[in-house]
């Protein structure tokens, strides 16, 4: 069955090979970006089966033209992709306020700004699919970009709360979490810029010296990722977060361990708080 996407971020990395995946197996695409020429190679290609639409996802008019552009060209919207972002790599105290909203803008607010523009649509069909593409980034955090981690936490809850308000209607949010790509987001990521403070020399410096020979190398595959996309967006059930990549398996896995050693650690300070409770509270772990 031939399905109708709208792709943020198509220009390229995942976003490209997410809209080729699609186009090549035979779905009818609108494909994003701030650019409109990135999408040329496309259009080319695929001729009517894609759409070029301009779309800067922090624009929330923008985001409603380009579901009614979808719409209008194919009747419909079957899958909606969040996929646009980037990442800054500094220290927080490092990047300017204004550039730290502009990244939280594009990272989590232009995934809220589509889901909003796609839900009456997709309420009025009683179908469709909603794919967050978060992070690994979305369950635990490293030194250097805090704004990134920030927003794909926020995309985590924002994903369940929507999945839980939409599913009586036929509506599907999902949360993809993958780990690293090789799609260039890294070394983008990671452009130097003023130099770093000596203070943080010793977690976001050693940080980003160690990921240094990771960039091209990374283990996962924008293309195997846009196949489990393609999966993904005709399954019925699904958990709301989806973890992609054995360093994502990994590293979650730590995270969460981590986390609930600290739950056990500290719990009977964390009982000792309901009002009912009759014991003091007791002295810090």
């Amino acid at each position: 069955m031939s399905n109708v996407w709208l792709i943020t971020g198509s220009g390229s990395g995942l976003g490209r090979a997410i809209a080729e995946a699609a186009l090549d197996a035979g779905h009818k695409v609108v494909a994003t970006a701030r650019d409109p020429r990135q999408l040329t190679p496309l259009l080319e290609r695929y001729g009517s089966q894609a759409r070029a639409v301009r779309l800067d996802v922090t624009d929330e008019d923008e985001g409603r033209r380009a579901v009614r552009a979808t719409v209008e060209a194919f009747g419909r919207l079957d899958v909606l992709v969040n996929n646009a972002g980037y990442g800054d790599a500094r220290p927080f105290e490092q990047m300017p306020s204004s550039e730290f909203r502009a990244l939280v803008e594009t990272c989590f607010f232009g995934v809220v700004n589509l889901t909003r523009a796609a839900l009456p649509t997709m309420r009025a069909q009683r179908s469709g699919h909603i794919i967050q593409i978060s992070s690994l980034g979305g369950r635990t955090a490293f030194p250097g970009n805090a704004a990134y981690f920030a927003s794909k936490w926020a995309i985590g809850g924002f994903t369940e709360g929507i999945a839980l308000e939409t599913a009586p209607f036929g509506v599907r949010v999902t949360a993809l979490e993958p780990g690293a790509m090789r799609t260039n987001w890294g070394k983008r990521a990671h452009v130097e810029r003023a130099p770093l403070l000596a203070d943080y020399q010793p977690s976001v410096g050693a940080s980003m010296k160690q990921m240094e020979g990771y960039w091209g190398n990374e283990t996962g595959d924008p293309a195997k990722v846009a196949q489990v996309v393609l999966r993904i967006a005709a399954a019925e059930r699904l958990p709301p977060h989806i973890l992609l990549g054995s360093d994502a398996l990994r590293i979650a896995r730590e995270a969460e361990q981590a986390r609930a050693a600290d739950a056990d650690r500290w719990r009977a300070v964390s009982a000792a708080i309901d009002s009912d409770a009759a014991d003091p509270i007791p002295s810090l772990p």
